[in-house]
């Protein structure tokens, strides 16, 4: 592999490392309350986390790219705050791969809680348990496997963006040439080598990847005979 493939390799794990954090952070309890409410805009807060897993990548990447420019609503306020402007930056990658992989970090979270016996929470609150002490210390740890399951997807899904990162960042070497993109570089120069090696090592990734989220996930089964 060349130097910059290397340099694309370490942009993307970093990008998808923010990406991930940020997500449980802002994805665990909006999860949290999708899985409680009983909101009449529920459905309406549901669709928009989904709407990523349907929406062409390239949409939603243009019209980002419209409220991050420089005409934009938040373009606007990231230029009144000194921060300048996200697009084609590593800060609109995180803001474009925070939307686009947001539904594969809450809907397994918000599946995760929605398995939480109400009964284990009520029994937690009669022992006088406040909302926060339920949710870090009965809902976070019963829905672990949830939360790995978010983490790993958000991870991989962020690893494998394509259209979203192009749309947004470009494709400027060390500074938003991600592993997706330098690819299609490949690609487009003939270098099919190099584009092999890189998609091979992808390939490999999201096998193991999806091989350690099914094992750790594994419905486990004591093999107790039961008396006659």
């Amino acid at each position: 592999m060349t130097p910059a493939d290397w340099t694309a390799i370490r942009l993307t794990a970093s990008l998808a490392a923010v990406t991930t954090l940020l997500l449980l952070v802002v994805g665990t309890p909006l999860a949290w309350w999708l899985a409680r409410s009983r909101s009449p805009l529920k459905p309406l807060w549901s669709a928009l986390v989904a709407m990523p897993i349907v929406l062409p990548p390239s949409v939603l990447g243009f019209y980002l790219l419209l409220l991050m420019g420089p005409q934009g609503p938040v373009g606007q306020f990231t230029e009144w705050l000194g921060l300048g402007r996200l697009p084609f930056t590593f800060g609109g990658l995180v803001v474009a791969s925070v939307l686009y992989s947001m539904p594969f970090v809450v809907q397994p979270l918000q599946q995760a809680f929605e398995a939480i016996p109400e009964r284990t929470l009520e029994a937690a609150a009669t022992l006088r348990a406040g909302p926060l002490d339920r949710f870090f210390s009965v809902a976070l740890p019963l829905a672990r496997p949830g939360l790995i399951t978010a983490s790993v997807l958000g991870f991989a899904h962020t690893v494998g963006e394509f259209g979203v990162v192009l749309m947004i960042g470009g494709n400027i070497p060390g500074a938003t040439r991600v592993l997706s993109v330098a690819i299609y570089d490949h690609v487009e120069a003939a270098e099919y080598a190099d584009a092999h090696r890189l998609s091979a090592a992808m390939v490999v990734f999201a096998l193991a990847v999806l091989v350690a989220l099914y094992a750790v996930n594994r419905p486990r089964r004591d093999a107790v005979a039961a008396p006659p």
